[in-house]
């Protein structure tokens, strides 16, 4: 027995049944939800993971409740804390390299099969998008792979604004895209609620491929055209060693026949992996893993290929800090250890112990994994200030588990969340938790720990990393406590609740789910 597929099976079936009791045809409920009538197709023959929103959109066009999921604010968890965790926890592939590969496979005129692809609501997201635009993709193997076809030529009119407006990542089309139009346009891009990110970067990075964008002429979108610059060199100097601008300069040289190099490159986990995959396409990259690349780029890249992106360090953090902020001893298994050093290296200085086992590949072939015991330990405060870097520094998405952490040690520790000028804000929804954290200005908080944690009933920050801060800090107040909108965290874990749930955590979800 699948549970999963049983699950799919059952919500195709009550989609077909509240269709058919419309007389509406599987093509008609396509165009109202927005989505491809084959995808309505696989929905109902339950053979394709359906996001919330999709759900949502299906039942607001039936006039059904497909199931009871209520509006995003009313999703939630109830959560009885003060539990000690146990067991192991073996991690999933890597969200973000889930999306950059997604954007990557729209290079690729063959079949792209993604193995262990994450399921979550961001992936699910892009997916959606790339159907709008004619992209064929079907979960295979259980719901474990997803296979990605794309068209002979891309519908770039038909694209699901809406859609794509809820995503950062739909600023990654521009790389591909820009091999396939003269002239398109794409909505803003979306995402976490972290204050404004602009896009300069993106387009200084794509000016040498000659795409040229103008994002005032039609308020709410960028509007692209292609100019191909001659010449058989490149050369790329970025102004911010950022993930998302790295991969976009990288696809864009991966079908420019010709060499370039890209200086002040991102060599962190995602980039790698979409480094990887275009390998395996037969892209030559030279330099992986340091911040200066040189792509030697193909006319066309036309190769059915399998790829499995590597493990989720930010996932990884996660449930140590789950383990440390319960004082729990927990196994996470299949952690990717170079992304993760620096962060187990400052977990030690502030007395946090671990067993480290040996290194063994991830199933890509090149990633490093080992499995870490959480032990219990005292924390104190470090000397240092806690602060991100680009990799190989401390991960950016690492550092809100800093605040969570630093809040059962002992002493005053300092947080300088330089990047995001929202984010930092976002620690402070701990105090409603007993926690004494002082915001500073947008960037840097002062944590005062060890924390006499309580429970409270709270709105999730509507980011996605602080969202999953403040759930495991309720894993720590003993009696009950309620958490609403827990959506942001859909977007970048799979089944996160129940996979604490195995550890030992009792969450459960509220009655109007």
């Amino acid at each position: 027995m699948n549970p999963k597929a049983d699950y799919l099976a059952e919500i195709g079936k009550l989609i077909t049944e509240a269709r058919t009791r419309q007389d509406m045809t599987q093509a008609e409920l396509a165009q109202k939800v927005g989505t491809s009538q084959s995808a309505i197709n696989r929905i109902e023959r339950g053979k394709q993971n359906a996001s919330l929103e999709i759900i949502r959109k299906i039942s607001r066009a039936l006039q059904t409740p497909i199931v009871s999921l209520g509006d995003q604010g009313d999703q939630g968890y109830r959560i009885k804390g003060g539990k000690t965790l146990h067991g192991s926890v073996r991690i999933n592939t890597s969200k973000n390299a889930s999306v950059g590969l997604l954007c990557a496979s729209l290079l690729n005129e063959k079949k792209s099969v993604f193995r262990h692809l994450a399921r979550i609501e961001e992936v699910y997201r892009i997916i959606e998008v790339l159907e709008s635009i004619g992209v064929k993709t079907n979960w295979i193997n259980d719901g474990h792979d997803l296979e990605v076809i794309p068209p002979k030529h891309l519908a770039l009119e038909k694209l699901d604004v809406a859609g794509a407006r809820r995503t950062r990542t739909i600023i990654m089309f521009l790389g591909p895209l820009l091999h396939k139009f003269e002239h398109f346009r794409l909505p803003y891009a979306g995402g976490c609620s972290l204050g404004s990110r602009t896009v300069e970067p993106h387009l200084h990075a794509l000016k040498s491929f000659g795409l040229e964008v103008d994002a005032k002429s039609d308020p709410g979108f960028y509007i692209a055209d292609v100019h191909p610059m001659s010449g058989e060199k490149k050369k790329i100097v970025l102004t911010e060693r950022g993930d998302t601008v790295t991969e976009n300069a990288i696809m864009a040289a991966a079908l420019f026949p010709g060499k370039t190099r890209i200086v002040g490159a991102s060599s962190n986990y995602m980039v790698q992996d979409v480094c990887f995959y275009l390998e395996k396409l037969g892209v030559k990259i030279e330099g992986l893993g340091t911040t200066t690349l040189t792509i030697h780029g193909c006319e066309r890249l036309a190769k059915d290929i399998e790829y499995t992106p590597s493990e989720d360090p930010i996932e990884a953090m996660s449930f140590m800090a789950a383990g440390i902020a319960t004082h729990s001893e927990i196994t996470i298994e299949r952690l990717p250890i170079d992304f993760l050093e620096i962060e187990l290296e400052v977990l030690r200085t502030m007395g946090q112990k671990f067993k480290l086992g040996q290194e063994y590949l991830s199933s890509n072939g090149r990633t490093k994994l080992v499995d870490v015991k959480i032990l219990k330990s005292k924390l104190t405060a470090p000397v240092d200030k806690i602060h991100p870097m680009p990799f190989p520094g401390l991960n950016i998405d690492c550092l809100p588990f800093f605040s969570l952490i630093a809040a059962t040690a002992e002493g005053r520790t300092l947080i300088h969340d330089w990047v995001f000028e929202n984010r930092a804000i976002y620690s402070t929804e701990l105090n409603r938790l007993n926690a004494d954290i002082e915001l500073l200005d947008a960037h840097r908080i002062f944590v005062n720990g060890p924390t006499n944690w309580r429970p409270a009933e709270m709105m999730a920050p509507p980011a996605l990393r602080p969202a999953v801060v403040v759930m495991l800090a309720m894993l720590c107040a003993p009696g009950e406590s309620v958490l609403r909108n827990v959506y942001s965290i859909a977007r970048g874990y799979e089944d996160f609740a129940q996979r604490l749930c195995n550890l030992g955590a009792d969450i459960k979800p509220l009655s109007s789910f």
